[in-house]
């Protein structure tokens, strides 16, 4: 986890559901395609849950990793996480 997938799960938990081109406009990231990947990564965690139509909500896992109730070092890729 980077400091950046940190903003990405605070701006979520803040704001709700959001798409990787919003939050690259967001972070001003000029790397292209870097919040999908960075989104689709967290998702293959369990730490976000892709919705549809490029829409990621921010799930439970999420939130404790954010409360610091969750070590990021302790996650297992999850199943069936859709691309």
């Amino acid at each position: 986890m980077t400091r950046t997938d940190e903003m990405i799960l605070e701006t979520m938990r803040d704001e709700g559901n959001m798409t990787p081109s919003v939050l690259e406009n967001r972070f001003d990231v000029t790397v292209a395609n870097y919040a999908r990947d960075r989104l689709s990564e967290m998702a293959r965690y369990g730490l976000v849950e892709k919705l549809g139509h490029g829409l990621y909500r921010l799930t439970d896992e999420g939130e404790m990793f954010l409360d610091e109730d969750l070590d990021a070092g302790e996650l297992e890729p999850v199943e069936d996480v859709e691309d």
